[in-house]
Protein backbone atom coordinates (compact mmCIF):
# COMPACT_ATOMS: atom_id res chain seq x y z
CA UNK A 1 0.00 0.00 0.00
CA UNK A 2 1.13 3.50 -1.09
CA UNK A 3 2.14 5.85 2.01
CA UNK A 4 -0.14 8.29 0.75
CA UNK A 5 -3.28 5.96 1.36
CA UNK A 6 -1.79 4.57 4.62
CA UNK A 7 -3.93 5.53 7.11
CA UNK A 8 -1.62 4.43 9.86
CA UNK A 9 1.38 5.88 8.43
CA UNK A 10 -0.52 9.43 7.66
CA UNK A 11 -1.55 9.28 11.15
CA UNK A 12 1.67 8.53 13.40
CA UNK A 13 3.76 9.97 10.79
CA UNK A 14 2.58 12.87 8.54
CA UNK A 15 -0.50 14.45 10.32
CA UNK A 16 -0.41 13.34 13.96
CA UNK A 17 0.30 17.28 14.16
CA UNK A 18 0.31 20.22 12.34
CA UNK A 19 3.98 20.39 12.46
CA UNK A 20 5.37 19.16 8.88
CA UNK A 21 2.33 19.97 7.12
CA UNK A 22 3.16 23.72 8.65
CA UNK A 23 6.91 23.15 7.64
CA UNK A 24 6.06 22.68 3.92
CA UNK A 25 3.25 25.54 3.79
CA UNK A 26 6.24 27.53 5.40
CA UNK A 27 8.12 26.20 2.16
CA UNK A 28 5.53 27.58 -0.35
CA UNK A 29 5.02 30.90 1.65
CA UNK A 30 8.83 31.72 1.16
CA UNK A 31 9.97 30.79 -1.78
CA UNK A 32 6.45 30.82 -4.38
CA UNK A 33 7.25 33.03 -7.40
CA UNK A 34 3.24 33.78 -7.48
CA UNK A 35 2.89 36.58 -4.58
CA UNK A 36 -0.90 36.07 -4.13
CA UNK A 37 -1.68 33.68 -1.31
CA UNK A 38 -2.87 30.29 -2.22
CA UNK A 39 -5.43 30.69 0.68
CA UNK A 40 -6.69 33.81 -0.45
CA UNK A 41 -7.01 32.40 -3.83
CA UNK A 42 -8.82 29.40 -3.29
CA UNK A 43 -11.43 31.61 -1.08
CA UNK A 44 -11.77 33.65 -3.99
CA UNK A 45 -13.73 30.87 -5.50
CA UNK A 46 -16.27 30.20 -2.81
CA UNK A 47 -19.08 31.23 -4.36
CA UNK A 48 -21.38 30.64 -1.82
CA UNK A 49 -24.49 32.16 -0.44
CA UNK A 50 -24.53 34.99 2.19
CA UNK A 51 -26.23 31.97 4.55
CA UNK A 52 -24.90 29.23 4.09
CA UNK A 53 -23.76 25.71 5.87
CA UNK A 54 -20.28 24.48 5.27
CA UNK A 55 -18.16 21.50 5.46
CA UNK A 56 -14.19 21.95 5.36
CA UNK A 57 -12.48 17.74 5.21
CA UNK A 58 -9.18 17.24 5.90
CA UNK A 59 -9.38 21.18 7.39
CA UNK A 60 -5.37 20.80 8.64
CA UNK A 61 -4.58 23.48 11.23
CA UNK A 62 -7.53 26.15 9.02
CA UNK A 63 -5.61 27.95 7.07
CA UNK A 64 -8.05 28.49 4.75
CA UNK A 65 -10.05 29.91 7.45
CA UNK A 66 -7.17 31.46 9.23
CA UNK A 67 -5.84 33.40 6.30
CA UNK A 68 -9.60 35.17 5.16
CA UNK A 69 -10.79 35.83 8.56
CA UNK A 70 -11.81 39.23 7.19
CA UNK A 71 -13.97 38.02 4.37
CA UNK A 72 -16.00 35.01 5.67
CA UNK A 73 -19.55 35.98 5.70
CA UNK A 74 -21.23 36.29 9.31
CA UNK A 75 -23.95 33.74 8.65
CA UNK A 76 -21.85 30.67 6.98
CA UNK A 77 -21.85 28.06 9.29
CA UNK A 78 -18.97 26.36 8.81
CA UNK A 79 -18.02 22.79 10.40
CA UNK A 80 -13.62 22.08 10.24
CA UNK A 81 -12.57 18.27 10.31
CA UNK A 82 -10.33 16.10 9.74
CA UNK A 83 -9.12 12.43 10.31
CA UNK A 84 -6.36 13.74 12.40
CA UNK A 85 -7.77 14.35 16.32
CA UNK A 86 -4.27 16.15 16.58
CA UNK A 87 -4.52 18.57 13.43
CA UNK A 88 -8.24 19.34 14.43
CA UNK A 89 -6.79 20.34 18.03
CA UNK A 90 -4.60 22.50 16.03
CA UNK A 91 -7.49 23.82 14.53
CA UNK A 92 -9.50 24.29 17.34
CA UNK A 93 -6.73 26.45 18.91
CA UNK A 94 -6.08 28.53 16.09
CA UNK A 95 -9.51 29.83 15.72
CA UNK A 96 -9.81 29.94 19.70
CA UNK A 97 -11.81 33.31 20.47
CA UNK A 98 -13.09 33.91 16.83
CA UNK A 99 -17.02 35.02 16.79
CA UNK A 100 -17.37 33.22 13.54
CA UNK A 101 -19.44 30.27 13.78
CA UNK A 102 -17.05 26.98 13.19
CA UNK A 103 -17.92 23.69 14.90
CA UNK A 104 -15.41 21.30 14.82
CA UNK A 105 -15.54 17.33 14.28
CA UNK A 106 -13.19 14.04 13.86
CA UNK A 107 -14.18 13.08 10.44
CA UNK A 108 -13.78 9.84 8.00
CA UNK A 109 -14.86 11.24 4.55
CA UNK A 110 -15.69 7.80 3.45
CA UNK A 111 -18.40 8.08 6.49
CA UNK A 112 -19.63 11.80 6.39
CA UNK A 113 -22.09 11.61 10.10
CA UNK A 114 -24.56 14.05 8.51
CA UNK A 115 -27.88 13.52 6.97
CA UNK A 116 -28.46 13.81 2.89
CA UNK A 117 -28.51 17.27 1.64
CA UNK A 118 -27.04 19.12 5.02
CA UNK A 119 -24.70 21.27 3.32
CA UNK A 120 -24.61 23.99 0.50
CA UNK A 121 -20.72 23.35 0.05
CA UNK A 122 -18.30 20.93 0.38
CA UNK A 123 -14.58 21.88 0.82
CA UNK A 124 -11.44 19.29 0.23
CA UNK A 125 -8.54 20.53 -0.59
CA UNK A 126 -5.27 18.88 -1.25
CA UNK A 127 -6.60 15.45 0.62
CA UNK A 128 -8.58 13.19 -1.71
CA UNK A 129 -5.17 11.39 -2.49
CA UNK A 130 -4.96 9.92 1.04
CA UNK A 131 -8.36 8.66 0.89
CA UNK A 132 -8.27 5.10 0.56
CA UNK A 133 -11.90 4.75 -1.00
CA UNK A 134 -12.36 7.63 -2.86
CA UNK A 135 -14.95 6.85 -4.79
CA UNK A 136 -16.87 5.57 -1.36
CA UNK A 137 -15.35 8.95 -0.14
CA UNK A 138 -17.12 11.56 -3.22
CA UNK A 139 -20.55 9.36 -3.22
CA UNK A 140 -20.77 10.78 0.67
CA UNK A 141 -20.03 14.16 -0.68
CA UNK A 142 -22.36 14.33 -3.12
CA UNK A 143 -24.80 13.13 -0.81
CA UNK A 144 -24.87 15.64 1.97
CA UNK A 145 -24.86 18.32 -0.59
CA UNK A 146 -27.67 20.19 -0.91
CA UNK A 147 -29.44 20.31 -4.68
CA UNK A 148 -27.10 22.67 -6.39
CA UNK A 149 -24.55 22.72 -3.96
CA UNK A 150 -20.84 22.93 -4.58
CA UNK A 151 -17.73 21.16 -4.08
CA UNK A 152 -14.12 22.30 -3.74
CA UNK A 153 -11.34 20.61 -4.33
CA UNK A 154 -7.77 21.62 -4.63
CA UNK A 155 -5.06 19.16 -5.56
CA UNK A 156 -1.50 18.68 -7.58
CA UNK A 157 -0.53 18.05 -11.31
CA UNK A 158 1.73 15.35 -12.18
CA UNK A 159 4.89 17.69 -12.13
CA UNK A 160 4.31 19.09 -8.85
CA UNK A 161 7.40 19.62 -7.07
CA UNK A 162 9.01 16.72 -9.62
CA UNK A 163 12.33 17.90 -9.02
CA UNK A 164 12.48 17.52 -5.33
CA UNK A 165 10.83 14.09 -5.70
CA UNK A 166 13.31 12.90 -7.44
CA UNK A 167 15.99 13.88 -5.09
CA UNK A 168 14.14 11.87 -2.57
CA UNK A 169 13.37 8.86 -4.37
CA UNK A 170 17.20 9.12 -5.37
CA UNK A 171 18.50 9.22 -1.47
CA UNK A 172 15.68 8.56 0.86
CA UNK A 173 13.95 5.30 -0.62
CA UNK A 174 12.40 5.01 2.14
CA UNK A 175 10.30 7.91 1.16
CA UNK A 176 9.49 6.83 -1.97
CA UNK A 177 5.71 6.34 -0.90
CA UNK A 178 4.98 9.64 -0.34
CA UNK A 179 5.62 10.51 -3.97
CA UNK A 180 4.12 9.69 -7.36
CA UNK A 181 6.26 11.61 -9.52
CA UNK A 182 5.02 11.13 -13.23
CA UNK A 183 2.50 8.71 -12.05
CA UNK A 184 -0.15 8.99 -14.73
CA UNK A 185 -2.59 5.92 -13.00
CA UNK A 186 -5.10 6.24 -11.55
CA UNK A 187 -4.27 5.90 -7.82
CA UNK A 188 -3.48 9.12 -7.42
CA UNK A 189 -5.84 11.84 -7.29
CA UNK A 190 -4.36 14.54 -9.41
CA UNK A 191 -5.27 17.27 -12.16
CA UNK A 192 -4.69 14.95 -15.00
CA UNK A 193 -7.23 12.17 -13.65
CA UNK A 194 -9.23 14.18 -11.54
CA UNK A 195 -12.17 15.72 -13.93
CA UNK A 196 -13.10 12.08 -14.98
CA UNK A 197 -13.07 10.74 -11.56
CA UNK A 198 -15.23 13.53 -10.36
CA UNK A 199 -17.68 13.66 -13.30
CA UNK A 200 -19.27 10.38 -12.48
CA UNK A 201 -20.53 12.49 -9.60
CA UNK A 202 -20.96 16.02 -10.47
CA UNK A 203 -22.62 17.63 -13.55
CA UNK A 204 -20.22 19.83 -14.06
CA UNK A 205 -16.32 20.23 -13.80
CA UNK A 206 -14.24 23.73 -13.83
CA UNK A 207 -10.74 24.01 -13.57
CA UNK A 208 -8.81 26.79 -12.68
CA UNK A 209 -5.78 26.29 -12.39
CA UNK A 210 -3.11 27.85 -9.53
CA UNK A 211 0.55 28.77 -11.66
CA UNK A 212 3.54 29.07 -9.11
CA UNK A 213 6.99 28.40 -8.94
CA UNK A 214 9.56 27.19 -5.98
CA UNK A 215 12.51 28.90 -6.23
CA UNK A 216 14.56 27.89 -3.36
CA UNK A 217 17.84 29.67 -2.27
CA UNK A 218 18.57 27.41 1.19
CA UNK A 219 18.82 24.06 2.00
CA UNK A 220 18.56 23.39 5.73
CA UNK A 221 15.70 25.53 6.55
CA UNK A 222 13.26 24.54 4.61
CA UNK A 223 13.42 21.31 4.24
CA UNK A 224 14.92 19.56 7.33
CA UNK A 225 11.19 20.53 8.92
CA UNK A 226 9.83 18.20 6.39
CA UNK A 227 12.05 15.68 6.36
CA UNK A 228 13.74 15.67 9.58
CA UNK A 229 15.42 12.58 9.05
CA UNK A 230 16.94 13.13 5.47
CA UNK A 231 20.67 13.15 5.75
CA UNK A 232 21.43 16.43 4.23
CA UNK A 233 25.10 16.35 4.09
CA UNK A 234 24.74 13.20 1.82
CA UNK A 235 21.82 14.91 -0.27
CA UNK A 236 23.96 17.59 -1.17
CA UNK A 237 27.33 15.77 -1.96
CA UNK A 238 25.39 13.69 -4.25
CA UNK A 239 23.68 16.74 -5.89
CA UNK A 240 24.83 20.23 -7.14
CA UNK A 241 24.31 22.96 -4.44
CA UNK A 242 26.43 26.53 -4.99
CA UNK A 243 27.03 28.50 -1.82
CA UNK A 244 23.99 26.51 0.74
CA UNK A 245 21.77 26.73 -2.49
CA UNK A 246 19.48 24.40 -3.40
CA UNK A 247 20.20 24.07 -7.32
CA UNK A 248 19.11 20.70 -8.62
CA UNK A 249 19.44 20.06 -11.75
CA UNK A 250 21.20 22.98 -12.69
CA UNK A 251 24.36 24.91 -11.13
CA UNK A 252 22.84 29.06 -11.40
CA UNK A 253 22.48 29.87 -7.53
CA UNK A 254 19.03 28.76 -6.79
CA UNK A 255 16.65 26.00 -7.56
CA UNK A 256 12.99 25.97 -9.68
CA UNK A 257 10.87 23.51 -8.40
CA UNK A 258 7.40 22.87 -10.49
CA UNK A 259 4.64 23.78 -9.68
CA UNK A 260 1.47 22.72 -10.27
CA UNK A 261 -1.37 22.90 -8.61
CA UNK A 262 -5.51 24.12 -9.04
CA UNK A 263 -8.76 24.38 -7.40
CA UNK A 264 -12.53 22.93 -8.40
CA UNK A 265 -15.79 23.95 -7.90
CA UNK A 266 -17.97 21.03 -8.99
CA UNK A 267 -22.02 21.54 -8.59
CA UNK A 268 -23.57 18.86 -7.40
CA UNK A 269 -26.21 17.47 -10.27
CA UNK A 270 -29.47 16.23 -9.88
CA UNK A 271 -29.01 12.45 -10.69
Amino acid sequence: MSDLINQHYLLTEQYNNAQKLEARIQLHQRFSTNTYDWQRWVFDHLTNPPESRILELGCGPADLWRKNADRIPENWHITLSDFSPGMLQEARQYLQGTTQDFSFQHIDAQSIPFEDAHFDAVIANHMLYHVPDRAKALAEIRRVLKPGGRFYAATNGLNHLRELGELVIEFEPELRGLWTVGDTSSSSFKLENGEAELAIHFSHVHLHPYDNALVVTEVQPPFSGIYPNMDLPSLISGSCFVEGSFTHPSCDGSASASLSTGVSPFPRNSR
